[in-house]
């Protein structure tokens, strides 16, 4: 193949059994033969499509050329002689720039395959993502926007893992998240029925498969990892849903769609609701591809935050530095290190499923819309903490959990992970100070919790809590003590024990009803608020 391309180096033809624009709602156009042109003028790679349409100001079929230059080409199969070609460009003689789906027919599979052979090697032999010299010389190679942002080392071991069947059961098994993405599809049928889905890191394809289960008109599985053949495979298993699913392996950040969507579907949640950073890549889908009024699935979400008393959960961590108090290890002496050692282990968020009653003042929580946040306000998220302690002790540190909301227009159903509910894959997560601060009934505790990206797929997180003074002189009193420390949220300590059993204070037995209470209330009022009524 590569000898036919470089005889036909100027130009390589194929005739087009049909050729059709994926019909608009305002102006659908009948297919009619066309032809496929690949053509280069010397400096850059350009494929011209010569389509045919019947024009209503017109007797005859009048041609339309639509040109573009092959970095901006991406074709995809539909069926052994079906593609689909999305175009970005401008009109012969115009000034106007679009972007289309041409839906394109060939005279049978041996012609389909070879187009998309030659399209390919064009794609290669013009290195389209640099472009290429005049002398021939390729250009450094342009990374998506994804490759810039995110370590080559840490993509390769994300998608590995995901790319693995073990983990998506994992996953699946998760009753509660699975259980809760069915019913909020199944739920709100009337978001789904006729509409286009585009299913942003399916994974296995349950979600594309439960939208079209739902009634879509048609879903886009976009997966980058090698679970797109996994993906794939199933929907074939499934012949009256995957009728209606086209599974497209890519990041969202670099791939074409042939259509706008009307709803997003996605579960982009990793611990702290941001681990793993692909609530970015959420918003770039809903940038790039979501029409204007659609739908995300799920909509906003929110962190919660309580400070928390544990102290069999402290005394664990401290005293796994206590390897390195030996003095004569083998004849060595490791307390040099138990400083550092002593550190370290508090700077891993432990990931646990915790007994609710550990909390000691009602929860706080940060809220993130979906549809309206910016990816660069996930770079860096700043929450100032409030809290006034419901009980005496000693603080620990700060416990956090997360929920999502799916804002259906019949039903709106919320994904919880909170402590006291019934346990998930993300479980919670808690920050544990090395310096726990004593407080007191009704005593205000304030701090701020402080989350930093970076290249590795995570965030750098930086607690400060402080106890302000209490009593008749607070007024005129300032912080009386602070505690802070830095964790990276990449590298947890998975405790993963059961709740431990904590014997109720009667301070907690009055406490308890308000950090419901209050949660449910708050729910209820951003319900109302992000009502489409």
């Amino acid at each position: 193949m590569e000898d036919s391309v470089g005889q036909n180096r100027n130009c390589r033809e194929f005739i087009l059994a049909s050729v059709a624009e994926l019909s608009s709602p305002f102006s659908p156009s009948a297919a009619s033969p066309g032809i496929a042109r690949f053509s280069c003028d010397g400096s850059a790679a350009e494929l011209e499509l010569e389509l045919q349409f019947q024009h209503e100001s017109h007797q005859a079929p009048a041609p339309l050329n639509l040109k573009l230059d092959l970095q901006a080409a991406q074709v995809f199969k539909l069926g052994p002689a079906q593609s689909v070609c999305m175009l970005e460009g401008s009109d012969a003689g115009k000034q106007t720039s679009y972007s289309r789906g041409v839906a394109i027919q060939f005279r049978n599979e041996e012609e389909s395959e070879a187009f998309h052979s030659v399209f390919q090697q064009w794609k290669k032999k013009f290195n389209v993502q640099g472009g290429n010299l005049p002398n021939g010389t390729d250009v450094i190679t342009r990374k998506s926007k994804f490759d810039q942002k995110i370590e080559s080392s840490s993509s390769k071991m994300y998608f590995h893992y995901y790319g693995q069947l073990l983990h998506q059961q994992n996953m699946l098994q998760d009753y509660v998240r699975t259980g809760t993405y069915y019913a909020a599809v199944m739920e709100n049928r009337t978001d789904f029925v006729g509409r286009v889905v585009v299913d942003v890191g399916a994974g296995s394809g349950i979600l594309s498969l439960f939208a079209a289960q739902a009634g879509a008109k048609h879903v886009y599985a976009v997966e980058a990892s090698g679970m797109a053949e996994y993906a794939q495979k199933l929907i074939a298993g499934n012949p009256l849903l995957g009728q209606r699913i086209t599974v497209i392996k890519g990041k969202v950040e670099d791939v074409e769609l042939p259509e706008k969507a009307d709803i997003l579907i996605s579960e982009p949640m990793g611990t702290l609701l941001v681990n793993e950073r692909m609530l970015e890549s959420y918003v770039i889908a809903r940038d790039r591809f979501l029409s204007p009024n659609g739908k995300m699935f799920p909509t906003v979400g929110r962190i919660h935050m309580a400070p928390f008393s544990d102290e069999y959960l402290f005394v664990e961590m401290a005293n796994k530095a206590l390897f390195w108090q030996q003095q004569n290890f083998y004849g060595v002496d490791l307390t040099p290190l138990h400083g550092t050692a002593f550190q370290g282990n508090f700077s891993q968020p432990v990931v646990d499923a915790f007994d609710p009653r550990v909390l000691i003042s009602p929860p706080t929580f940060h809220v993130i819309d979906f549809t309206k946040v910016k990816e660069e306000e996930l770079y860096e998220i700043n929450i100032p903490l409030r809290f006034r302690s419901a009980v005496g002790g000693r603080i620990h540190g700060l416990a956090c959990w997360f929920d999502v909301l799916f804002n259906g227009s019949t039903v709106q159903r919320w994904l919880t992970t909170a402590p006291g509910s019934p346990t998930t894959h993300w479980y919670q997560i808690r920050c544990v100070l090395p310096q726990p601060i004593y407080v007191m009934v009704g005593q205000e505790i304030t701090g701020r919790l402080h989350l930093i990206a970076h290249n590795s797929q995570s965030y750098t997180i930086y607690l400060t809590l402080s106890a302000k003074m209490w009593g008749p002189s607070a007024e005129q009193g300032g912080i009386l003590q602070t505690s802070s420390c830095k964790l990276e949220l990449k590298e947890p300590y998975y405790r993963m024990s059961q709740p431990q059993a904590y014997p109720l204070t009667q301070d907690q037995q009055q406490a308890q009803p308000l950090l419901m209470t209050q949660d449910l209330e708050e729910a209820d009022g951003l319900m109302q608020h992000l009502s489409p009524n």
